[in-house]
């Protein structure tokens, strides 16, 4: 199982342990099963491309499809085999990186054509001494695209004699044009249950005792990587003495206790912000660090979710009897509404807190926003609330919502709505009548049509108070009721507008209606025709006279009364500093 030729002295688990043959690589049943079909049907490929996260064996994975290559077995006449023997010269050679025909290059060292280049002007030679010539290029992409396209035409037609495995965490960076020439082998995650054997065979090896809920932390906390876990269980053995507790892995590796955090996590979902603070303040004095806190809370919010939508999720080796059986009851109660707001907020949270000049206050700044919102009612409550509660009490001062009821009487129903009566739809699905609507005395304010274009003005709809002034021609008008013509060039949905904006504006159905004839002036013809004769006589003041003879060419663009002029603060301050004795036509 193990790489025996290695120097003295004392080797990380991860190098000392690692495979030497397929039957020691952990996970990659799929891949194994490939690479051995080939061999023994002798379909070697001439390129190999192994990607995955790091630490599942891309290059180890290499160094064994290199060694079973160019085996020669124990007696010196093997072939290709996927059980490399170990013990021939080019095994152990290969093994310590040290073969004259197999090379390994890092890429994110020399990433260049001139390396490439190097490799291209040797592959036309031979094999020194193995059956073939390979070349390992590990983090295949970081080379530059001119060093890709250097190797194409190599790569698509090797000599006989060549073969390349490349190794890489980014497929995507790679060129299609690279991937479509070689065989891709995609290295999964190492499953929990496979991990966790494999950390207790190997600290049985060790003659180190570490207790199996450790094991489960360390597995979690590699995330699937072997590499990282043989390291994790390095430092572990290191660390403690006799067998190796959860307690002292978790403060190995500075994590809060998941059973501390699932406690967080129940007083935070019941709303208890002083408890959660408590809590928050025990973890962080034993060493929890709050950026990790709140990372556990999402990773549980995450977990829980999942198991209220697949219930079998909770079956999770990496996790304890007594927190799945919490993680499944959490997920009985909690709704995923709940659920899926506190993800977002935790989202938000681990940004803040990364950004804050002091994590700790962040992080209870967060806390108490979590439990604030977990007081919150959800829509249905709030329709039972309603529902069972006291009519509204009747308005006693008239308000700005002309669709507010004035008076009292109006109930509350759920669903279809009295006559006139606005309704506030709800999240829920449903619908509440606020109260009865008096259609005359939501129109006692428009007796006039001047009096509708003054409430499209005051409720900011500039198209429509355009359209209304430039092109509705009154022809008859009451209130909750329009008859006008329109004019040319008129919106032809004009008079379905109005009506609708003046139901929702007032609370009451107004009835709209376009006829071909009989229409007055539009409210634009009508300013601008007292513009006009306002202007006529102002042009007949004597003082206006002697102004324009002085200024010849000049325009009046705007008139105004004193009256106006008063109600401007503004224009008042302009006038008073105007010296009165001032003659613009008095001589210097």
């Amino acid at each position: 199982m193990t790489d025996q030729n290695s120097p003295t002295g004392y080797q990380v688990l991860a190098r000392k342990y690692r495979p030497a043959s397929f039957a020691d690589l952990i996970g990659q049943d799929a891949m194994v099963r490939t690479l051995r079909n080939a061999f023994a049907a002798d379909r070697i490929a001439h390129a190999f491309v192994m990607t995955g996260i790091r630490g599942t064996g891309k290059t180890t994975t290499a160094r064994i499809i290199a060694k079973g290559m160019n085996c020669i077995g124990a007696d010196g006449t093997g072939g290709p085999t996927t059980e490399p023997c170990g013990v021939c010269d080019n095994c152990v050679s290969i093994a310590e990186g040290r073969h004259v025909d197999v090379m390994e290059m890092d890429a994110a060292s020399r990433t260049g054509i001139n390396d490439i280049r190097e490799i291209i002007e040797s592959v036309h030679y031979r094999a020194a001494s193995a059956r073939y010539k390979i070349y390992i290029i590990d983090e295949v992409h970081m080379l530059s695209t001119s060093a890709f396209n250097a190797l194409l035409k190599t790569l698509e037609e090797p000599p006989e004699h060549v073969k390349f495995i490349f190794a890489t965490t980014e497929i995507r960076k790679i060129p299609v044009t690279v991937l479509s020439r070689c065989q891709r082998f995609d290295l999964r995650r190492i499953e929990p249950e496979v991990m966790i054997a494999h950390l207790q065979k190997i600290a049985g090896l060790e003659n180190a005792s570490v207790a199996e809920d450790a094991l489960a932390l360390i597995t979690r906390a590699s995330e699937g990587s072997v590499r990282d876990a043989m390291s994790l269980l390095d430092q572990t053995i290191a660390h403690g003495t006799g067998e190796t507790s959860v307690e002292q892995v978790r403060a190995m590796l500075g994590l809060a206790d998941r059973g501390r955090v699932l406690d967080l996590f129940d007083l935070i979902m019941k709303g208890d912000a002083a408890g959660a603070l408590q809590e928050l303040s025990g973890q962080y004095a034993e060493g929890a660090d709050p950026m990790a806190v709140l990372r556990d809370l999402a990773e549980i919010t995450h977990w829980v979710s999942v198991i209220k939508i697949s219930p079998e999720a909770a079956e999770d080796p990496t996790v304890s009897p007594d927190e799945r059986t919490r993680g499944q009851g959490a997920a009985e109660v909690l709704p995923m509404r709940a659920l899926t707001r506190m993800w977002q907020m935790l989202l938000k949270a681990l940004e803040e807190v990364a950004a804050a000049p002091n994590a700790m206050m962040a992080t209870e700044m967060a806390i108490i926003r979590l439990t604030h919102v977990a007081e919150l009612p959800s829509p249905e409550e709030l329709v039972r609330k309603l529902q069972s509660g006291p009519p509204p009490m009747p308005s006693g001062g008239g308000g700005s919502q002309p669709n507010v009821p004035m008076g009292g009487g109006g109930g509350q129903t759920i669903g279809g709505a009295p006559a006139g009566g606005p309704t506030a739809m709800m999240a829920g699905g449903g619908s509440v009548v606020l109260g009865q609507v008096d259609s005359s005395q939501a129109l006692a304010r428009f007796v006039r049509f001047d009096q509708v274009v003054d409430l499209i003005r005051a409720r900011r709809d500039m198209r429509l108070l355009v359209e209304v002034e430039t092109y509705v021609r009154l022809v008859k008008y009451a209130p909750g009721r329009i008859e006008f013509q329109p004019g040319d060039n008129a919106p032809r949905d004009l008079a379905s507008r109005l009506a609708g904006r003046l139901q929702d504006w007032t609370g009451v159905r107004w009835g709209v209606s376009v006829v071909s004839s009989g229409g007055a002036a539009t409210v634009l013809e009508l300013r601008n025709a007292e513009r006009n004769d306002l202007q006529g006589k102002v042009l007949q003041h004597p003082l206006l006279m002697a102004v324009m003879a002085q200024f010849p060419g000049a325009e009046i663009r705007d008139i105004r009364s004193m009256e106006e002029i008063t109600a401007d603060p503004e224009e008042m301050l302009e006038l008073e500093k105007l010296d009165e004795d001032w003659d613009p036509f008095e001589d210097d």
